[in-house]
């Protein structure tokens, strides 16, 4: 099995892979190499998806932020969700799925604090996913943010981070005659080694 990952796929460590992948994509792909479809269900286990920007590859997870108010917030306190990001100019894709935990402490900070301003105030004066009356009231809204917070607003309580840990990630790179190369990561849970299996087209 080792022998046949080689070249693209090759590495005992699919985070490492992960980034890897990540960096080539960075150099080529036009706009938000980073972004994620992210699935999740809701209470009623009606499915969602909406593209989100990965933040960050740990060394076991996957890290994005969002408002904890917004629609995708509530679905996510189930606990586990699912992603795919794709690179067309790549011809590639990683899919993964597992738990999620918040991240809302030192981390969500320092990263909040590497974003522009209008950003940060934007997530103060955005109730994501509520509805809006018009944009006008939205950067009326943001105005006032600024008025208030000044130049350097803290992070919000209502916004930070999510971590999906994974137990299964696919590697998905395009073959001639849709003749596909796919590699699926699998473990019981967080910490337990890898298997690596061989995936048909």
């Amino acid at each position: 099995m080792a022998g046949e990952r080689g070249g693209i796929f090759a590495g005992g460590d699919p985070f490492v892979l992960a980034r890897a992948w990540l960096a080539e994509a960075e150099a080529v792909e036009p706009n938000d190499h980073n972004a994620i479809a992210l699935a999740t269900v809701d209470a009623d286990g009606m499915p969602n998806a909406r593209m989100v920007l990965l933040k960050e590859i740990e060394d076991d997870g996957f890290v994005f932020y969002t408002n904890y108010e917004s629609r995708k917030a509530s679905e996510l306190t189930g606990g586990k969700a699912a992603f795919v990001m794709h690179w067309k100019s790549l011809r590639r894709q990683i899919r993964a799925r597992g738990t999620v935990t918040r991240e809302d402490g030192p981390k969500a900070d320092a990263y909040y604090r590497s974003r522009g301003l209008q950003s940060r105030l934007g997530a103060w004066a955005s109730k994501q996913s509520a509805p809006l009356s018009s944009r006008a009231a939205l950067v009326a809204e943001v105005a006032k943010i600024a008025a208030l917070k000044g130049i350097d607003p803290e992070r919000p309580p209502f916004w930070g981070g999510y971590r999906i840990t994974p137990v299964e990630i696919e590697f998905w790179a395009d073959g001639a005659h849709r003749l596909h190369d796919r590699f699926r990561w699998t473990r019981p849970g967080p910490g337990a080694p890898w298997e690596v299996t061989r995936l048909q087209p």
